[in-house]
């Protein structure tokens, strides 16, 4: 049974460590009213690594944290960041505000170029939700600052760079470790029509090939575990060698990381680390389904997150919507938290607009898995959008849009009558609630719709 208030040592403790020992933090009170569910349910299933609560002990804004995993609503991710060809914080910024407007749940700082430390701090003051980074950009950052190559990094500075993060107050990290030096070895052998798509991925194979080591995430996990336990950072297993083409679906390499994820997730549930893994990728439609229940059955309930994943690869301007149809199912099939893409996904850094259309696209998909794993607990929005609609409730039926703005820019347009119970410049007066008034009102009778004469 929990216990409510109790006072515990934050050093060396977990959300985890928390939950088995039955006691709720103020973390798990918030998620079990965000989510309607009782502290008895959540718990447990904290305990066990089946949800997880990133939260960075040491994180110095005041954030309102979320749950991932099995039982609550699907979450969403939104990328932004620097890169070594375009630093403009003031840009990076405007995007975390677009981000935090329009609902993301989690954020992640993707920086590799400019002074990497300042950015992350400055988007963390700016984006007080769930915030993760990938560490080993920091290393490449400081191996292109300082080494002048990147591939001349030593292994401390692989370490220093995960330490660096979890000071900062960075609630969960990204963490290339099932990759390892065979597989790099392999990864020129097997054929690979899009190759190893992954940055992080790509820079630690380099640096094995080029110095024959193993991967030094892999060498020093105890390590790093001994860190993400003083601070309670949360592993986000990377996917590596996730496929960059949806001919590369499931391949060797992709499925050999995963064996090595899973494996390491239960290395970092005995030491009470949050873990949630992460998937691909480039998938095609009719394997979506079929790789959220690998992933499950290798890793169990521990939380999926997935990038995507894109059903095709032509959509070149438009993969925020490839990707958020591959999103939808794979939300539906039991992933926890969804990595949202952008119009400029393949092409170049987003803009502030093209945030705002990925992370628009990702919520719709993330509802629509939602319809179908957690009906009930989530479809009293389309009811309420229905009987808007039904009534020609406009105003209603704005405030309830995903997108209020951009639903009341297009009802506004040349033609349309102002006010409620008007149709709209699409039908006009054909418009079937004002053909057949009688449908505007019903009332509930046995469980179903009755019609009022």
């Amino acid at each position: 049974m929990f216990k409510s208030g109790e006072n515990i040592d934050l050093v060396m403790t977990t959300q985890m460590t928390s939950a088995r020992r039955g006691v709720a933090t103020d973390e798990m009170k918030q998620v079990a009213k965000d989510e309607d569910v009782s502290l008895e349910w959540l718990i447990p299933k904290i305990a066990r690594g089946s949800i997880i609560i990133p939260s960075n002990n040491v994180r110095p804004q005041k954030i309102h944290n979320v749950g991932i995993g099995k039982g609550l609503k699907t979450k969403v991710n939104v990328n932004i960041g620097t890169s070594t060809l375009n630093v403009n914080l003031e840009e990076e910024i405007e995007k975390a505000k677009v981000a935090i407007k329009y609902h993301a749940d989690t954020i992640m700082d993707l920086s590799d170029g400019g002074d990497v430390k300042t950015i992350r701090q400055t988007l963390m003051k700016s984006a007080p939700i769930t915030f993760g980074t990938v560490p080993i950009y920091e290393a490449y950052n400081y191996g292109v600052e300082v080494h002048k190559n990147p591939l001349n990094l030593t292994e401390d500075d692989y370490l220093n760079a995960f330490e660096n993060n979890a000071k900062d107050g960075v609630d969960y990290t990204t963490i290339h470790c099932g990759i390892t030096k065979e597989i790099a070895k392999r990864i020129l052998k097997v054929q690979r029509y899009g190759g190893v798509v992954s940055k992080g991925g790509t820079i630690t194979a380099a640096w094995m090939l080029k110095h024959d080591k193993e991967n030094p995430y892999l060498t020093h996990y105890d390590y790093l575990i001994e860190i993400a336990k003083k601070y309670d950072v949360t592993f986000s297993l990377g996917d590596a060698l996730r496929p960059g083409s949806i001919l590369d679906s499931h391949d060797e390499l992709q499925v050999q990381e995963m064996i090595n994820i899973s494996q390491l997730t239960k290395r970092a549930h005995e030491q009470d680390i949050q873990v949630m893994v992460e998937g691909p990728g480039h998938v095609p439609l009719n394997e979506v389904a079929a790789n959220v229940r690998l992933a499950k059955s290798l890793i169990g309930d521990v939380p999926y997150y997935v990038l995507g994943p894109l059903v095709t690869d032509i959509a070149s301007g438009h993969d925020h919507i490839a990707s958020a149809i591959g999103a939808a199912v794979s939300a539906s099939e039991g992933v926890d938290l969804l990595c949202y893409l952008t119009p400029s996904e393949h092409l170049a850094l987003p803009n502030a607009d093209e945030v705002k259309a990925g992370l628009i696209a990702y919520r719709i998909a993330a509802h629509a898995g939602d319809l179908v794993k957690l009906r009930d607990k989530v479809i009293k929005w389309d009811i309420e959008m229905t009987e808007a609609r039904r009534t020609l409730d406009w105003e209603k039926q704005l405030a309830l849009s995903i997108d209020p703005e951009e639903a009341a820019k297009i009802h506004s347009r040349t033609g349309q009558h102002p006010g409620n119970n008007v149709p709209c410049t699409m039908c006009g007066g054909a418009c079937v609630y004002m053909m057949l008034p009688q449908q505007k009102k019903y009332e509930k009778e046995n469980n179903s719709l009755q019609q009022v004469e």
